[in-house]
C-alpha cells in the first residue's frame, strides 16, 4: 500500500470518514506520537541559526500544527489538514524560503533528534525516515 493511501470507510450514521485501522498513523501510535515528534521538532527549530530564519512567524504554534496535521494525514490519520488548507503542495508552499544543502541537512538532522526518543520499530523508523528524507530533497531549491 502506498504510505499516503488508506481504505476510507463512511460511518452510515455520520457519513464521517473513519481512519483504517492498519494505517501507519495507527501503527505507530497515532495522534501522540505525531504530536510528540513534531513538538520536539519545533524545539529545536526554535533556537537552530539555520533553520530559524526560515519560519517568518515569532510564533512556531501555527506551524507545528500545520506540519503535525500534514504528517498525520499523509500516514493515514485525520484529513484536517486538506480540510483546513488545501492541498498540500509543498514545493509550492516551501518555494518562497531560499533552501539550500545545508537548510535540508539541519532539517534533516532536527527531525532525526526528533524522531530518536519515540522508540519505533526499526521497519516503522525506516518507512518514515526515507520519506523525510526524499520530502527534504525535493524541497531544494537553491545550490547555495
Amino acid at each position: 500500500m502506498d504510505p499516503g493511501s488508506r481504505v476510507i470507510v463512511r460511518s452510515v450514521a455520520e457519513n464521517e470518514p473513519v481512519t483504517a485501522p492498519d494505517s501507519f498513523y495507527d501503527e505507530i501510535g497515532g495522534a501522540p506520537t505525531f504530536e510528540a515528534i513534531v513538538h520536539r521538532f519545533y524545539a529545536i527549530v526554535e533556537h537552530d541559526p539555520i533553520l530559524r530564519p526560515l519560519y517568518p512567524e515569532e510564533d512556531l504554534g501555527p506551524a507545528e500544527i500545520r506540519f503535525r496535521m500534514f504528517l498525520e494525514q499523509y500516514w493515514g490519520g485525520p484529513r484536517t489538514y486538506s480540510d483546513q488548507r488545501g492541498h498540500p503542495r509543498l514545493r509550492m508552499r516551501h518555494a518562497p524560503f531560499t533552501i539550500g544543502i545545508a537548510e535540508r541537512d539541519a532539517w534533516l538532522a532536527a527531525m532525526a533528534t526528533a524522531i530518536e526518543p519515540a522508540e519505533l520499530s526499526a521497519s516503522a523508523h525506516d518507512r518514515l525516515w526515507g520519506y523525510l528524507v526524499m520530502a527534504a530533497d525535493s524541497m531544494v531549491n537553491s545550490l547555495h
